[in-house]
């Protein structure tokens, strides 16, 4: 398997972003990101502008988030050349889709791109200016995934008067972990049917007025990418810079996320890249978003190798099997439903896996 770290979920000056597409992939570069995806709000521009491509090292995959007229029900758009519906103007300046979440994720699917629900569970009262985005159209099934894992509605829903000023001065410190709730019904999810997991940073750069100062930017570019990053796994190398080979590139990341074959890491706690979680099974292999159909009475080995010292979880349909210190484990099970597994540094998440699900036949 060859692995890929990523950026997911980034806005530029083409929507409401502070960034050009140049800084931003230049930001990325410094990072060793091996990907990033631009998610414009509504607007796809940047790829009528020749900026799909490498930037150096870094491949630059341009897709959009699309939200309905009341501007909710965010949804990250990959996979696709076009933009689905009609829009018009909100009495915010910004665009909606007049067709409804429902309607814009059944289309996008039937085009074949691929969606995941954008902090489907946000919370937050601190910024009047930017108020919570939640998912409400949960009556849909169409969706690939969900992001479990957002920088900014962490931070913003963390945020306080006894701790915004560290949280401006240090924005990468005060996240610790996924939303539980995320978490739980993400798990619940994967009962019925594969749901994919991603983590986002939601790079806008916003600048903020703090202690007196104006403007000032309190999430660079730069920093964000040393935070929450998707890893893929690929059964094919990408050859870095080659340009002829960059559409066959870009979808084998964007299926691999769509497929699960993926995890999350917080790079500020560790460089997770190497991280394995897999199954044998009658002598084959099964990686993270695969489905192992079992004989009954049989067992699926699991196997987890973590690149540092850390405490290692073994998940079973949202429940913890097994918690242990270590660089890794070995077990066997045989029940039925979804395994998964997280990494902690003490009290802060590090990494958490997509799902192995195991079917009794």
């Amino acid at each position: 398997m060859y692995e890929y770290a990523g950026a997911i979920h980034i806005h530029s000056t083409y929507s409401d972003g502070t960034g050009s597409v140049q800084h931003i992939a230049e930001c990325a570069n410094e990072t060793n990101l091996d990907y990033i995806i631009l998610t414009d709000h509504n607007n796809i521009q940047a790829r009528t502008d020749g900026f799909e491509k490498w930037f150096n090292n870094t491949m630059m995959i341009v897709g959009y988030e699309i939200n309905d007229l009341q501007n909710r029900n965010h949804y990250l758009v990959m996979g696709l050349d076009e933009l689905v519906g009609a829009f018009e103007v909100l009495d915010n300046g910004e665009l909606g889709c007049k067709l409804s979440a429902k309607e814009y994720v059944s289309e996008i699917k039937k085009r074949g791109g691929i969606g995941f629900l954008a902090h489907p569970f946000e919370k937050r009262s601190s910024f009047p200016e930017h108020p919570p985005y939640p998912w409400t159209e949960w009556d849909t099934e169409d969706f690939d995934g969900i992001e479990i894992w957002n920088h900014m509605s962490e931070w913003v829903e963390g945020l306080n008067e006894n701790n915004k000023v560290q949280r401006f001065i240090h924005p990468l410190k005060s996240i610790v972990a996924p939303d539980p709730k995320s978490v739980k019904i993400w798990d619940e999810m994967n009962l019925k049917r594969r749901v994919s997991a991603v983590g986002c940073v939601d790079a806008h750069a916003h600048k903020m007025s703090l202690m007196g100062f104006y403007n000032v930017e309190i999430f660079p570019y730069k920093v964000l990418f040393k935070s929450i990053r998707t890893h893929v796994l690929l059964d094919e190398e990408i050859k870095k810079g080659n340009a002829e080979n960059f559409p066959e590139y870009k979808t084998a990341i964007v299926n691999a996320l769509r497929n699960g074959r993926s995890f999350i890491a917080n790079f500020y706690h560790g460089n997770a890249k190497g991280f394995r979680f897999f199954a044998e099974y009658d002598g084959l292999k099964y990686q993270m978003g695969d489905e192992i159909e079992v004989v009954q009475n049989k067992k699926v080995k699991f196997s987890v190798y973590v690149p540092s010292q850390c405490k290692v979880k073994l998940v079973h349909n949202g429940n913890v099997l097994i918690e242990e210190s270590g660089m890794g484990g070995l077990w066997e099970f045989g029940e039925d439903g979804c395994y998964r597994v997280e990494c902690w540094n003490g009290d802060s998440g590090w990494i958490f896996s997509n799902h192995i699900r195991v079917k009794k036949v």
